[in-house]
């Protein structure tokens, strides 16, 4: 399992999914991502881009202003 990153500190909405859903494209399914990302909309974005895109939400996590996910990579739907 490969693990991808992305620093998505200092976008805002939506940029983070854009970026999420730019490195889905290119990854296999299996590889997970993840993201970190300090907007306010994205902890509600990512849990709605992956129950509408069928990757699988691993893990969320709130440290002070930075929320951090971790998402399963799964076949496009």
């Amino acid at each position: 399992m490969q693990v991808h990153k992305i620093n998505a500190l200092g976008m805002k909405c939506p940029r983070p999914i854009i970026e999420l859903a730019k490195l889905r494209r290119k990854i296999e399914p299996g590889h997970v991502v993840e993201i970190e990302a300090d907007d306010l909309a994205f902890e509600s974005d990512v849990r709605a881009w992956c129950e509408t895109t069928g990757n699988v939400l691993r893990d969320l996590r709130r440290s002070d202003d930075k929320v951090t996910a971790e998402i399963e990579i799964s076949e496009q739907k």
